[in-house]
């Protein structure tokens, strides 16, 4: 792979809460010419985030998406283990879930974690469901996938994509994006599920708290709230300060910053050959750009 042909490099923190608009989702890009990233200053509906990546995002782009890109699958050799007709991979099951939540407005997914099929595998406001997990998994916080089990050797705390509750879950907005990666099939390959292209552009799924991690950051602080704590990252990835101060959310220094470390680590060829990414993995649960 010919990693520094990207030109560009962008960084989306995305959000499943409810509503036209969502105060936390947030679009950065860093150019490989150098510079500072810049965040793109808009009030986002993930529409809209949709129609930039299908018809407006520039070329030689490595995009990378703050949300799962598929759920569980190799821990109990099915997304839904008893269900007839379980997708047998990750387009399938965006497919699945599109379908399920096509009435929802703005890539909702509601109506999908409604379905009385689907219900039994989540965890809910109201209950946790008999197959949130399966014989060998972790059954208190629910499934996990292989690339968040090595999130978690690095440090991290991942979450269960089949977790719905709590401030820190990722469900709602990993099941959301995975209805805008459908949407996007034709468009953008999504690596690894599809095969990493030698030009033009990608869609990664990142985990802003690697980044942070690689800019100095411990897990339990990855977040930062001031443009000068989000300097002083970084400066540890060696890219220039934003030229800003001041107190500011974390939705905005956590796509700086990865855009800023998108910019930094790709050309490694060991981010794109993680030891645990088999082609079965890549097919079915992807994989967190980063995560070694």
């Amino acid at each position: 792979m010919n990693a520094p042909r990207f030109r560009h490099f962008v960084a989306i923190d995305w959000s499943g809460a409810k509503g036209a608009r969502q105060k936390g989702i947030a679009l950065a890009i860093a150019d490989a010419a150098g510079g500072p990233p810049v965040l793109v200053e808009h009030h986002w509906s993930r529409d809209e985030v949709l129609g930039v990546l299908r018809d407006e995002l520039p070329s030689d782009s490595l995009v990378g998406l703050d949300l799962g890109i598929a759920l569980p699958h190799a821990d109990c050799g099915a997304y839904f283990p008893g269900l007839d007709n379980t997708p047998p991979d990750a387009p399938a099951l965006w497919h699945l879930i599109d379908e399920l939540a096509a009435g929802d407005e703005n890539l909702g997914a509601n109506s999908f974690v409604a379905h009385p099929a689907m219900r039994p595998y989540f965890r809910d406001g109201t209950d946790t469901g008999e197959h949130f997990g399966c014989d060998g998994a972790e059954h208190g916080r629910g499934r996990f996938r292989v690339t968040e089990q090595a999130q978690a050797a690095m440090g991290c705390k991942p979450y269960s994509n089949f977790n719905l509750v709590g401030a820190a879950q990722v469900g709602k907005s990993s099941l959301t994006g995975m209805r805008m990666l459908h949407h996007l099939r034709g468009h953008l390959p999504v690596w690894p599920v599809d095969p990493l292209p030698d030009a033009d552009s990608v869609v990664v799924e990142i985990y802003t708290t690697l980044a942070a991690l690689e800019a100095g950051r411990s897990a339990a602080k990855a977040k930062m709230r001031s443009y000068e704590a989000l300097n002083e990252a970084l400066a540890v990835l060696g890219s220039p300060p934003v030229e800003r101060s001041g107190e500011v959310d974390d939705h905005t220094t956590d796509a700086l910053l990865t855009a800023a470390w998108l910019r930094a680590v790709a050309p490694e060829p060991e981010r794109w050959s993680p030891a645990g990414l088999t082609p079965a993995i890549a097919r079915t649960e992807g994989w967190t750009f980063g995560a070694l």
